[in-house]
């Protein structure tokens, strides 16, 4: 955590405020407002293309929420058990592979106990919910060269997430406005969601140590920085355009450095909240996902761990 508060506070809310007060300034976008000097013009581009990406790339794994969204209404979770045909012989589950589920009601202890034991007896494993995004969800190819085939229910998914956002701005910063009212609040009732079900864990406990106990000899590795960076831009959203472009909306002499830096709405703490809430979120996440599955507690997360946990 040392690393990720010193880039926030030396690099990330210096740069917020600088672009807040950029484009309030000049009243322009990420494009227009490099005519205060025409050289850096290919920065606005830059910015443009990286939001673009972004945009995709966030709007697929709202697509993928969706998926889960609308998979999750039955009454037994398919990513719960592993006698799926997409499940592999390494599949280890609460739910044991060797029975055949059907609609009637599941012992619980008898599935746990069989699940158990089927743990133990075996040295390769993986859980039925990360099975489940790989090998049905995503249906990975065995190779580069084999592109595999299109999704149809992801896709139909896809084209709801950009319906979505096109209900968000279809009046501009008038509709989008409103929309913050909900994305910037509905996120923090989920984490505390997750919390209260985390806490109630087995390894709970575990997670939270191995979470806060620091560790002094990542402090000099390279890698932890650029990860901390990474997380900062992210969160901020600095270096995007995003921020130039919504600060053009605000009046000219809009006291932007006490919105940024002002009272417990601030957005840098509501930013360390927000991160912080979710490094806890994890932290239970963990052990009781890599404890059965006979693995080492590690925190180092996957992209998809939100998908395969």
């Amino acid at each position: 955590m040392l690393p990720y508060f010193i880039m926030l506070v030396f690099c990330g809310i210096p740069l917020f405020f600088l672009e807040l007060s950029f484009g309030q300034f000049a009243s322009l976008g990420c494009l227009g407002v490099w005519k205060i000097s025409p050289m850096f013009k290919g920065v606005g581009y830059g910015m443009m293309v990286v939001s673009t990406y972004i945009g995709i790339y966030y709007n697929v794994v709202i697509c993928l929420a969706f998926y889960y969204f609308f998979m999750s209404m039955t009454n037994l979770l398919p990513w719960t058990y592993c006698n799926n045909p997409w499940n592999t012989p390494d599949c280890s589950g609460v739910v044991g592979s060797s029975v055949q589920l059907n609609s009637s009601l599941v012992n619980t202890t008898t599935s746990l106990v069989a699940g158990v034991m089927e743990v133990v007896n075996r040295t390769k494993r993986t859980s039925p919910s990360e099975e489940y995004w790989k090998h049905y969800v995503l249906n990975i190819s065995d190779d580069i060269g084999n592109f595999g085939e299109v999704r149809l229910p992801i896709l139909g998914c896809l084209a709801v997430s950009w319906f979505v956002v096109f209900l968000c701005l279809i009046r501009g910063v008038k509709s989008s406005g409103k929309v913050v009212y909900f994305t910037a609040t509905f996120p923090y009732v989920v984490l505390t969601i997750l919390f209260v079900r985390g806490i109630t864990l087995d390894g709970a406990i575990n997670g939270i140590k191995y979470y806060l106990t620091p560790q002094w000899e990542k402090v000099l590795d390279a890698k932890v920085w650029g990860d901390a960076a990474s997380q900062i831009f992210y969160s901020l959203g600095c270096a995007w355009g995003g921020l130039i472009t919504m600060a053009s909306y605000n009046k000219f002499h809009n006291n932007c450095f006490r919105m940024d830096l002002g009272d417990c709405g601030s957005v840098g703490r509501v930013v360390v909240l927000q991160s912080e809430g979710c490094g806890f979120d994890s932290s239970f996440l963990l052990p009781y996902v890599d404890e059965p599955m006979g693995k080492a507690l590690n925190l180092k997360l996957p992209t998809d761990l939100c998908f395969s946990v």
